[in-house]
């Protein structure tokens, strides 16, 4: 079976180049990029609204059109990769801070948009979250579900085992509740066993999917969401979703700091966090039904504790995860 650790020269000039391509939307040329790649000058910004969005495009597209005809207000997206998710459209806000290109901001997991909210990028007192998906374990079978998430350190599971690298998306903000959980000294030792236990580290997390279906592995941990769009294309996949270890990821919808309360502006903003749209993106899969909002998850995270220790956290997971 082949075995690729940590792609590390890769990986660390992407993180890298995220933090540096957001320095650069500060200069004239990066906010004209802006206005070319939306397809609009300033005269139609005035109607338009500009919305960054973590949620996965094939979701959101269809519930951002449905609100455009209704309205008729247009909205400008700006998408992520699923391989960066959150991080880079995080650290363009951040760089943009001073200049602000965006209106609204719907986040797919509530630590970046809380690291905005204390950073001054997002207003306080105009964000919300709605809904929810689990970070979950997943398995080919029952008998192959872990039963833990610190289980994938056991010998039985060396090289068994595929997760998202943990730099990005719902996997690093999984890794840092987890953190602040167990206590840095016992989080550290169990990240150095989970490397040290050889798990395929994927771009994200529906990689972690397509090699379980491949069956070159047993067991990853994912997000509810991509365990569900497997099994609407057929896939025999078992997840757990309660547990001490497990933690629930709701989305969020924010304005930008410094940008014009324009009434379309807080049409959007209020339609995002509608029960329509919640429904909507349960009966797709984006979000778990309602049925499941009674069960048991472990994990209530202390943002603001988790925030304070951000910048040790992530030089600690480069530091473990790459060599």
């Amino acid at each position: 079976m082949p075995f690729h650790p940590l792609s590390t020269t890769a990986r660390s000039r992407a993180y890298k180049a995220f933090e540096l391509a957001s320095v650069a939307i500060r200069s004239a040329a990066g906010i004209a990029l802006l206005l070319t790649t939306f397809g609009c000058g300033p005269k139609n910004l005035k109607t338009a609204v500009v919305l960054y969005c973590a949620q996965d495009q094939v979701f959101a597209e269809p519930i951002l059109a449905d609100f455009s005809r209704a309205t008729g207000v247009p909205v400008k997206t700006l998408f992520d990769s699923e391989a960066v998710k959150t991080v880079g459209l995080a650290n363009r806000l951040i760089a943009e801070r001073d200049r602000p290109m965006c209106d609204v901001y719907w986040g797919n997991e509530e630590l970046r948009t809380r690291q905005l909210l204390a950073r001054g990028v997002l207003r306080s007192d105009a964000w919300a979250s709605f809904g929810h998906r689990t970070r979950t374990l997943v398995a080919r079978s029952a008998a192959d579900l872990p039963g833990s998430f610190t289980e994938l350190t056991n010998s039985r599971w060396r090289g068994r085992f595929s997760i998202a690298y943990p730099l990005f998306g719902s996997t690093c903000t999984h890794f840092l509740v987890l953190r602040h959980h167990w206590g840095a000294s016992t989080w550290k030792v169990w990240c150095q066993a989970l490397a040290a236990n050889r798990p395929f580290l994927e771009e994200g997390n529906s990689q972690v999917i397509r090699r379980l279906q491949r069956s070159e592995v047993k067991a990853g941990f994912t997000d509810s969401d991509d365990v569900r769009a497997a099994r609407r294309e057929g896939a025999d996949l078992v997840m757990a979703l309660d547990g001490t270890e497990t933690f629930r990821l709701p989305n969020t919808v924010a304005l930008v700091s410094g940008r014009s309360d324009r009434p379309e502006v807080r049409r959007l903003y209020d339609y995002l966090q509608s029960p329509e749209v919640r429904r909507s993106l349960i009966t797709v899969g984006a979000l778990d039904p309602e049925s499941e909002g009674t069960r048991s998850v472990g994990l209530d995270p202390n943002w603001s504790e988790i925030l304070a220790s951000l910048d040790l956290a992530i030089a600690e997971l480069q530091e473990i995860f790459q060599r």
